[in-house]
């Protein structure tokens, strides 16, 4: 028979200290994991009850979570998903990895930019060359044409017909289909005879365009010539459009009445002069209201003159300048003058 012999209590505390630290770590860290768990059901499972039995007083349940405890400020762990793990040095790397792409790509924009910048440049600078070779190339051929007596232009038949071999490069919707060098005095002799001496019913209806009258002096005058030019009264809507381009530079309708006064040359089969009027309202504001439209009945002087790589360059700088207005408000007409030639 044996006999218990009682353990001192500090043995026991000693005892219990051992098996305490018996318990391997990570059993202990689990349970604690288990513990948290179970708790979070536990609260859970009440805040459901409190759901489903709603007491506004607190006799039915305790709330658990209230404003501004560590609880409710603190959001629960997901059971199961691991955070990524996430250093300093990572979101250096990260960021300076979207920072190069950003630098990427605003150079490839600039390099977009500065390529049609220049290629605007060189067809700017074409159509400026056209311009300034259409304004001197004209001088010659009309003066000596005028200065010539009619004995002196029959007896130089053969020397007239060299010149007008190449007018209908400048001039083509002058000549008659026919061309022949004993017409070509008769339209230069009569132009200006109908121009100084108009006919009374010329005159009659001039008169009958009745000029409007309002607070702002400088619309009435363009609004005038408007209503000449599309009563086809063309030599007399230029003067009076030269009038209000003149009288009125800073006006807010002066983009229309440059290309207005385009209009009435290009109208009156003059492409020439229309092309310089078409050409100066474009360059002295490619915002205004008609700088569009002057682009493209430049084109279109450029097609009556039979010059097709100016032509071609100015319907191209059109529909790059201005997308939304070539396939909108002026579609039709960029289509029609598009169609008149072939640009490669």
């Amino acid at each position: 028979m044996t006999t218990a012999f009682p353990i001192p209590r500090f043995s026991r505390v000693m005892l219990a200290a051992a098996a305490i630290a018996a318990v391997p770590a990570p059993a202990f860290a689990q349970d604690t994991g288990a513990e948290a768990r179970l708790r979070k059901i536990e609260a859970e499972v009440r805040a459901l009850q409190r759901k489903v039995f709603p007491g506004g007083d607190g006799r039915l349940f305790e709330p658990q979570i209230a404003a501004g405890s560590p609880q409710a400020s603190t959001a629960a762990p997901v059971i199961g998903v691991i955070p990524p793990a996430s250093t300093p040095v990572t979101d250096i790397l990260v960021r300076l990895d979207a920072l190069e792409a950003q630098l990427q790509t605003l150079t490839a924009r600039s390099e977009e930019q500065a390529n049609t910048l220049a290629q605007l440049e060189l067809r700017l600078a074409a159509l400026e060359a056209g311009a300034t070779q259409m304004a001197a190339a004209p001088v010659g051929p009309p003066a000596a044409a005028v200065s010539t007596p009619p004995s002196s232009v029959a007896a130089a038949t053969p020397a007239a017909t060299t010149p007008r071999a190449a007018a209908p490069a400048l001039r083509p919707a002058t000549p008659t289909p026919t061309p022949t060098p004993t017409p070509t005095p008769a339209p230069a002799a009569t132009r200006p005879a109908a121009v100084t001496a108009p006919s009374a019913e010329r005159l009659a209806a001039v008169q009958a365009i009745a000029k409007p009258q309002t607070a702002d002096a400088g619309d009435d005058e363009y609004s005038y010539g408007f209503r000449l030019w599309s009563a086809q009264l063309f030599p007399e809507a230029r003067q009076q459009l030269t009038k209000f381009v003149e009288q009125y530079p800073a006006h807010p309708r002066i983009s229309f009445g440059r290309n207005l006064l385009g209009r009435a040359f290009l109208d009156d089969k003059l492409p020439e002069e229309a092309a310089r009027w078409f050409l100066k309202n474009y360059q002295a504001d490619r915002n205004g209201d008609r700088a569009p439209d002057s682009l493209l009945y430049l084109g279109a002087s450029m097609i009556a003159m039979k010059d097709t790589k100016r032509a071609c360059i100015a319907l191209a700088e059109f529909a790059e300048t201005y997308p939304l207005i070539a396939s909108g408000r002026l579609a039709n007409e960029y289509q029609a003058q598009r169609a008149k030639v072939t640009c490669s």
